[in-house]
């Protein structure tokens, strides 16, 4: 697969947002590419389940590249690649994956200013964090690595005391790192969505949630990336529960066809 970052930092220019396509699978990703989707996004933890984990860097990293690769060889359009906290705990450690990324043609990655231990999910300092992913991107730079960097903020997924005010002070650190985005998932409220967007040149990245409201109104708030994260993966799989069950009370398997 031919590396796009270019393609990729220009579908964050358009005038409509990005709708990119989560995947955790050859075959989900050949389906979205199929609907011509014009990027698509690995969902660690759709991954994670489909092995057996809980999200949170349970699988390692060499479990999760193999699957990458698959779905990397698999398409054709721009990959971007959930890397969650980055699976190192130095700069050099996220360096060093980033680079095994890069070398089959990953257009992109997320990084999270959170990590999970025991099951529990906690933000990080922001200005360590910032100084962590601006010595990332330096070192990238003087390899000549160009890697769309997605940098999420989980703010609004914790539910934060004064999200917003949190969420913009956490900007004005991460938008002198040399990242490319920034993605704030379960922020939902219209008015907060167009205060961020205002709050940074910085192409806004959303993500699927019951409240967010319809793509045009996401536009109008300033919105560039939307993203589906795992519950299309976790519909599937209902469906399925659902089908399984139905068959399993008939005694045949008319229900299927």
């Amino acid at each position: 697969m031919k590396n796009h970052f270019q393609k990729l930092k220009e579908l964050h220019e358009q005038s409509e947002p990005l709708l990119i396509g989560n995947v955790w699978n050859a075959q989900s990703a050949k389906t979205l590419e199929k609907l011509n989707f014009k990027a698509l996004g690995t969902s660690s933890y759709a991954i994670a389940e489909t092995l057996g984990y809980a999200d949170g860097e349970e699988m390692s990293f060499a479990e999760y590249l193999f699957v990458i690769k698959r779905i990397a060889a698999t398409v054709t359009v721009p990959l971007s690649v959930d890397l969650e906290a980055g699976y190192g705990n130095t700069a050099s450690e996220i360096v060093a994956n980033i680079k095994e990324l890069h070398k089959i043609g990953i257009s992109g990655i997320n990084i999270e200013d959170s990590v999970v231990e025991n099951g529990i999910r906690t933000i990080v300092d922001a200005t360590i964090f910032s100084e962590k992913i601006k010595a990332v991107t330096e070192a990238l730079s003087k390899e000549n690595i160009e890697i769309f960097i997605n940098l999420r903020s989980d703010v609004f997924l914790l539910n934060m005391p004064d999200s917003l005010t949190e969420a913009k002070r956490r900007i004005s650190l991460y938008e002198t790192t040399g990242v490319h985005g920034l993605f704030f998932p379960c922020i939902t409220k219209t008015e907060d969505i167009a205060e961020i967007t205002k709050a940074t040149a910085l192409p806004v990245n959303v993500m699927c949630m019951p409240d967010l409201p319809d793509f045009k109104t996401l536009q109008n708030a300033g919105v560039k990336r939307i993203s589906m994260g795992n519950f299309l993966n976790s519909k599937i799989y209902q469906y399925l529960e659902s089908e399984v069950a139905t068959v399993l009370k008939n005694q045949n398997f008319s229900s299927v066809f």
